[in-house]
């Protein structure tokens, strides 16, 4: 981790996430913000190629030429079509749905890969992405004896662990896995470290 503000890192590679913003200054535990530019550059253009549209009509009719048949057109289409009528309402549908999906993206963090570490410092944020998080404790959990393979999930509320032992007692084992991997999350240093869900199996088997 550098002292360089707003940075997002982790502990296995950097999880440097292009265009990720920070929630505020302070609060450690606040998730970080996606700028969303695909979004904010698809609005852009639409209303760059729509405003252009216009201006162009407007500097035809100015210059003495005819302006577009389609402005006629959509004047006499909105002029003379009812409020219940099935294109109407299919338009009004459609342009609510985009503001409320432009709403949803303006009033969300996003970014949900990305998990928040624990503040040491008040100038400088950190992330952890949730791959890396999940190969640093599998990595951990294949290191107790009797594991034979592993499937690791980070999620936001709760870390899903699924382990197959090949032999040992199964309760020695889950007995160790859940030390190991307990340790192991609190030393990703995650401002909020979700619960640990073990279940251990045999081989071919359903877990316990």
């Amino acid at each position: 981790m550098s002292g360089t503000p707003d940075t997002t890192a982790g502990p296995t590679a950097p999880a440097a996430e292009s265009g990720a913003t920070m929630g505020g200054a302070s609060g450690g535990r606040r998730r970080f913000w996606s700028a969303r530019r695909v979004p904010a550059g698809l609005v852009a253009l639409a209303v760059l190629v729509i405003a252009g549209w216009f201006l162009y009509d407007i500097a035809a009719v100015r210059a003495h030429r005819p302006g577009m048949s389609w402005r006629h057109e959509l004047a006499r289409q909105l002029a003379e079509r009812q409020l219940d009528d099935v294109w109407v309402l299919t338009g009004a549908a459609v342009a609510a749905a985009l503001g409320l999906w432009l709403l949803v993206l303006a009033l969300t963090p996003g970014l949900r890969s990305v998990l928040t570490m624990h503040r040491t410092h008040p100038d400088v944020r950190a992330g952890l992405h949730r791959d890396a998080a999940a190969m640093v404790l599998r990595d951990r959990a294949l290191e107790v004896a009797g594991v034979q393979s592993v499937r690791v999930a980070v999620k936001r509320r709760r870390t899903d662990v699924r382990a197959v032992s090949h032999f040992r007692d199964l309760d020695d084992v889950r007995k160790d896995l859940t030390a190991v991997l307990e340790g192991a999350i609190r030393g990703l240093g995650l401002a909020r470290p979700s619960p640990l869900t073990l279940r251990v199996r045999r081989p071919g088997r359903k877990g316990r």
